[in-house]
């Protein structure tokens, strides 16, 4: 399994310190998650086409993958539904340019439960478009374990409506498990053929009211899920998501990469 964090965890870093941390620290790879205040992709300063044959270079050079490029993309608001598809597919196209395997989006929410079925063929249909999409272009989309598709059983409503090689999970391992009191092998269980990339975050308390914290310091069953991973042959990423960018209050970039390495590196080699 390869190691990284989300540039979610330090949204005051300079994309040179970005890749300069990562190294230094021993990371394999970056998530991309906006750069330098620019949360659509396409036009962060590193991917922009006069600097992009520059990036790549940089990134050889440092022996630094991108492992996902993390969009904005939610397919649950009728009236955001088209910009949401165009989003995706721009960023498939930086991905591609930049031999980046995943993108990132979401199904999220289900607004009103009387329309959960609408909400999930809406949602299935905007999986279903950007995946013929990236099919094309090489790359795979991933849905991302969040918001109300937090819940396994929701997002296999979708999944099971969408036929395409070009299609997977993002397993962020805190929603299900603490939003809908998943346990961790039955989202494995369900979703386990689907997951390609894994977010590791840590938490207090139970439910939505669950607050963040430093990673080994909450009651989220890490180990747990790392030995679930380890024992069906796992060998995508360990992605680090500290969510500084929404939350400010949290601790620092500073403190909380080099934390996370150091803590899964050892749960690693457990």
């Amino acid at each position: 399994m390869k190691i990284s964090f989300t540039t979610l965890s330090c949204p005051d870093w300079s994309w040179d310190k970005i890749l300069k941390e990562a190294v230094r620290l021993g990371y394999d790879g970056i998530e991309v998650r906006g750069v330098e205040g620019e949360m659509f992709l396409p036009k962060a300063k590193p991917f922009l086409p006069e600097n992009i044959d520059n990036t790549i270079s940089v990134l050889k050079q440092k022996g630094l993958a991108i492992c996902c490029l993390d969009t904005s993309s939610s397919f649950h608001d009728p009236e955001r539904f088209d910009a949401a598809i165009l989003e995706a597919e721009k960023t498939i196209d930086l991905a591609q340019s930049l031999g980046v395997p995943y993108i990132r989006v979401f199904g999220n929410n289900i607004p009103n439960p009387a329309k959960k079925e609408e909400t999930i063929k809406r949602v299935a249909k905007g999986l279903e478009t950007v995946g013929t999409y990236a099919d094309r272009k090489g790359i795979c989309v991933l849905i991302e374990t969040h918001g109300d598709f937090s819940s396994s059983n929701n997002l296999l409503q979708v999944l099971n409506r969408v036929d395409n090689p070009a299609i997977g999970v993002l397993w962020d391992i805190n929603h299900p498990y603490k939003v809908f009191g998943e346990p961790i092998e039955v989202t494995f269980e369900r979703l386990g053929k689907y997951i390609k990339h894994t977010h590791i975050k840590d938490s207090k308390g139970k439910g939505k009211e669950a607050t963040l914290c430093l990673i080994g310091e909450g009651d989220v069953p890490i180990a747990e899920c790392i030995d679930i991973l380890k024992r069906h042959g796992y060998s995508g990423w360990l992605s680090l998501e500290w969510e500084k960018k929404w939350h400010p209050e949290l601790e620092e970039p500073e403190l909380v990469i080099p934390a996370y390495i150091r803590y899964i590196k050892k749960m690693l080699s457990a």
